[in-house]
């Protein structure tokens, strides 16, 4: 259903319907029995015997009018079984819809690195100096003052030695609707979970509405997954995790305080049709393919290809499908320009396109003026793709980092895009061994050789689900210490040393290396080609290889993770469980802790949030005099910016 249909049906119920609306729509999910699917494409829910509410999508599959949903009793559509019923059907996506005439991939298709449902964490950080605590400090200085002083943090600072990034002057409707979705989050947020029910969702997606109509659609896909994520919260068989959910209602405040500043940056207004641009002629050579699979239903492959100048692109083939139609999109024919080549062609060749038509985010459009013709591949050791595998891994996160704190300072939300998220990152690594769920590695010198005291690389699978090769293929490298790997992969910014591979093959000139098929133009692509024995250089081991111990992850012996808790609870159980978990002689964050460790600011940060989830004040006989939840969600912004670049920073530094 689409977010405003839901909204407008709330606000037709009385006092007394409210009320009842979280049980109902509860009793829809509990009742599979009741949904009938009839040909002609309608949904009907029957509520007992006196009413029969009926859902009939439009060609999109949603429901996007209220015409379309009806119910046959007497209080229609003011009543409580038609709101129920929207209520237990999942949001669309207001930008999703059918596949555009002109052959451009839908909006509504996650990109590969982004998301599957729900924001990335963590915010960029400046340069990496050894000292993560003073480079986080000095961000959340401007942070907290700027709660203070009830401007929004980050809204127009801008870092030394970085350019200004251009500023649109927002208008009047575009700021009252950011500062009403504002609003909506931090009530949402004051409350928490057990508050967030059905009404709280509805005045979210009616806000989110707003700002569609605003032109805000940045802010309206931030609104519908904190949306997303509060339904799964409420539902406790999900399995959905209190970071994510805290991450949604950080990118989402974040977005808003700085739009309801009355400037912005462009990507950080959007837009609701991703905009393609000429791009000439263009030679592509593959790189590797990756399997997309997300919670929201979506499945399909993305091609990563190169130009000879280093420009990395994609095409995407991402539709509704799910798992079967990720693991078959891989070996899918390209459509893109009548190319007669598939992914897994692509992934090994290369494309000459003619009448190209690029994305900002690097994505290559299919329109009707595109010709595509295949080229023959180039190797890994041969340019352009041998650069990505020239500078040392550091060095390429610290610059990824900085790329993508300068563009937050131009008003994006930290860890909001995909950013750094979205890269990808080579490097030659030697297998030390499995730790768990990761394969432990150590980066290679240029001259092959392990230096001494390299930091321990953790590689995790980049896509989790056990139908897909990814674990597989790990498990079968990890068996293996000592083999050294060529490896292509998206740094996991939100983890210490952590690497998530695309594409691994042999290193050049090493013996104890890969041995692929010559027709895989020396790489395997993880999510699709499944790695055996043969692969494998001779001399496997006769015994497992014994379990190795990973070493200190500056992430987790740091104790951030008491501040990192302090958010969870207030999101878990509001400002109510923040003020009870700073109380007593022991509280959960421990100031003097943090201060005595150097993390100083998050400490203050940490006291101010709890003084505020406390401050309640009343009149003499008992009423709230202020009851805003605005000052404790200013707090609550400036604590989980300033956590999520200070976790940045150790990060960065983790990779050194």
């Amino acid at each position: 259903m689409a977010p405003e249909v839901f909204a407008d049906a709330v606000e037709g119920l009385t006092a007394r319907l409210r009320k009842k609306l979280d049980a109902a729509i509860a009793a829809c999910g509990a009742d599979p029995a009741g949904l009938t699917l009839a040909d002609d494409g309608s949904v009907a829910f029957r509520f007992g015997e006196d009413a029969l509410v009926t859902l009939r999508p439009g060609p999109s599959g949603a429901v996007t009018s209220a015409d379309r949903a009806v119910c046959s009793c007497l209080l229609a559509p003011r009543c409580l079984h038609r709101a129920a019923v929207l209520g237990a059907a999942p949001i669309a996506d207001a930008s999703a819809g059918p596949e555009p005439a002109d052959g451009e991939p839908g909006e509504g298709a996650p990109a590969a690195g982004e998301p599957a449902d729900g924001p990335t964490s963590g915010a960029a950080t400046g340069a990496v100096n050894g000292d993560a605590t003073a480079a986080a400090s000095g961000v959340a200085s401007h942070t907290r003052a700027s709660a203070r002083e009830g401007t929004p943090p980050g809204g127009a600072e801008v870092l030394p030695g970085s350019a200004a990034p251009e500023q649109h002057v927002l208008t009047a409707a575009q700021t009252a609707a950011a500062g009403a979705l504002w609003e909506a989050a931090a009530t949402a947020l004051a409350g928490g979970v057990p508050a967030a029910g059905a009404v709280v969702q509805a005045e979210l997606l009616r806000a989110a509405h707003a700002a569609r109509v605003a032109g805000l659609a940045r802010a309206e896909a931030a609104a519908l997954r904190l949306v997303r994520g509060l339904r799964a919260a409420r539902d406790r068989g999900s399995g959905r995790r209190l970071a994510d959910l805290s991450g949604a209602f950080r990118e989402l405040l974040w977005i808003c305080s700085v739009l309801s500043s009355g400037t912005a940056g462009p990507a950080l207004v959007g837009s609701g049709r991703r905009a393609y641009r000429p791009g000439g002629s263009l030679h592509t050579y593959g790189l590797c393919r990756e399997p997309v699979l997300s919670a929201t239903g979506y499945g399909g492959v993305v091609t990563h290809v190169l130009t000879p100048d280093g420009v990395r692109l994609s095409v995407s083939d991402v539709r509704p499908g799910g798992l079967a139609r990720a693991k078959g999109a891989g070996s899918a024919s390209v459509a893109l320009g009548g190319a007669a080549l598939d992914h897994a062609g692509l992934a090994r060749g290369g494309l000459l396109i003619v009448g190209a038509t690029v994305s900002a985010d690097g994505r290559l459009g299919a329109g009707r003026g595109v010709k595509a013709t295949p080229l023959r591949g180039v190797s890994w050791t041969d340019e352009p793709a041998v650069a990505l595998f020239a500078r040392p891994a550091a060095e390429r996160v610290t610059a990824l980092l900085d790329a993508e704190s300068a563009a937050d300072t131009g008003g994006g939300a930290p860890g909001g895009g995909p950013g750094a998220h979205g890269e990808l990152l080579g490097c030659d690594v030697e297998v030390v061994g499995a730790a768990g769920e990761h394969l432990l590695v150590r980066e290679l010198s240029s001259d092959g050789s392990v230096r001494e005291g390299a930091a321990l690389l953790r590689l995790l699978p980049a896509h989790p689900h056990p139908e897909l090769p990814h674990l597989a293929n790990l498990r079968r490298l990890a068996g293996r210490p000592g083999l050294r790997l060529r490896v292509l992969g998206r740094p996991d910014l939100d983890r210490a040393a952590t690497l998530r591979p695309l594409a691994v093959g042999p290193v050049p000139g090493a013996d104890h290396t890969l041995r692929l098929p010559e027709e895989w133009l020396g790489r395997a692509d993880l999510g699709y080609d499944l790695l055996q024995g043969v692969h494998l250089p001779p001399g496997a081991p006769a015994d497992p290889p014994a379990p190795v111990v990973p070493g200190p992850d500056p992430l987790a012996d740091s104790p951030l993770w008491r501040v990192r808790r302090l958010l969870e609870t207030g999101v878990d159980g509001g400002r109510r469980a923040v003020a009870e978990a700073a109380r007593g002689t022991e509280p959960l964050t421990r100031p003097d802790l943090l201060r005595r460790v150097g993390f100083g600011t998050a400490a203050e940060l940490a006291d101010a949030l709890a003084a505020e989830a406390d401050r309640r004040p009343r009149d003499p006989f008992g009423r709230l005099t202020d009851a805003s939840a605005e000052p404790y969600a200013r707090a609550w912004l400036a604590t989980a910016v300033h956590l999520a670049t200070a976790e940045r920073s150790l990060v960065a530094a983790s990779w050194s």
